[in-house]
């Protein structure tokens, strides 16, 4: 026989908030779940300069910091202040924002913090059940979350923004003349960052180039989201093993696995000069990175292409 789950009301299980903030500490197994992360070292009512954040833990696959506001009805400013002001005064990179009834408003405004990429928001609704006559237990359901494809938006709408003059200058020249070559980052508008990304067609991995102050250079990015640290890393090493004879072609690369961080990267660097170089030297700049884009895509699209994750 199988039982029949039923919701009853939040006040009939808990008292306030300090109640949630409690059973999170000693068991974050469920919500571990809800969100995708590994949360560990939780401990409550941590300072943040004058204020105390509920929870504080820590995602053991990242390493980051994650604090966990709790909020028993209906989401308000206050509690998404809260989070953000917690976030800039404990260096932490993860929030969640646990509520009983997340309101549209604040639901949009998770997901545009999202597309920031500052930092991984996760927005989760908090209800009490019991199946048949069991104990109450809490039922945690994500409503929004950090993703690939809400980074990618946030992307496209910063390099439409004005963003850095300098840099947006740069990207147009270089686009300009790279479509007279390559179809590569022929979609892309110009960005106001230091990179450029365009899809490889593979999920997660993208050609780039990258400009700093006084050198570039171009890369194959690897980043699958949230939860792909395993998988990223994998696919390097896939990659990796096809090194030599990359490099017979391509000449030495910077094979970076990042292993503090999610990502990876396989990198191309063209050390001639930057965007503060003189801009009368910026066309030269452009034509060697567009050139070792395309040598780059040409030898590594294959082995890309092969990848058995």
């Amino acid at each position: 026989m199988i039982g029949k789950i039923n919701k009853i009301p939040i006040d009939q299980v808990v008292e306030n908030e300090a109640f949630v903030t409690k059973t999170l500490v000693d068991n974050l197994d469920d919500l571990s779940e809800a969100v995708g992360l590994n949360l560990t070292n939780a401990c409550s009512e941590q300072k943040a300069g004058n204020f105390r954040a509920d929870i504080l833990a820590v995602d053991e696959e990242s390493g980051s910091t994650v604090v966990i506001e709790n909020q028993l009805y209906k989401s308000d400013h206050d509690h998404l202040g809260k989070i953000l002001t917690y976030l800039s005064n404990l260096d932490a990179k993860i929030a969640i924002w646990i509520v009983g009834d997340p309101r549209p408003e604040h639901i949009n405004a998770i997901g545009w913090l999202n597309e920031t990429r500052l930092s991984s928001f996760y927005l989760v609704k908090l209800e009490a059940i019991k199946i048949n006559e069991s104990e109450p237990a809490f039922l945690f359901t994500l409503i929004v979350g950090p993703s690939e494809e809400v980074k990618e938006i946030g992307e496209t709408k910063e390099e439409i923004s004005d963003g850095n003059p300098i840099l947006k200058k740069f990207w147009i020249q270089l686009l300009q003349k790279a479509k007279l070559l390559t179809k590569l980052h022929s979609s892309r508008g110009p960005s106001s960052r230091c990179y450029l990304w365009d899809r490889t067609g593979v999920r997660g991995l993208h050609w780039g180039y990258y400009i700093r102050k006084s050198d570039s250079h171009v890369e194959l990015y690897i980043d699958r989201g949230s939860n792909s640290d395993e998988e990223n890393k994998e696919i390097f090493e896939q990659l990796k093993k096809n090194k030599e004879e990359i490099e017979s072609v391509l000449g030495p690369l910077s094979w970076e696995r990042l292993d503090d961080k999610r990502a990876c990267r396989i990198i191309k660097l063209l050390p001639d000069g930057g965007h503060q170089s003189d801009e009368s030297k910026w066309s030269s700049i452009q034509d060697k990175m567009i050139e070792a884009m395309i040598q780059f895509e040409k030898v590594v699209a294959p082995f890309v292409n092969k990848l058995s994750i």
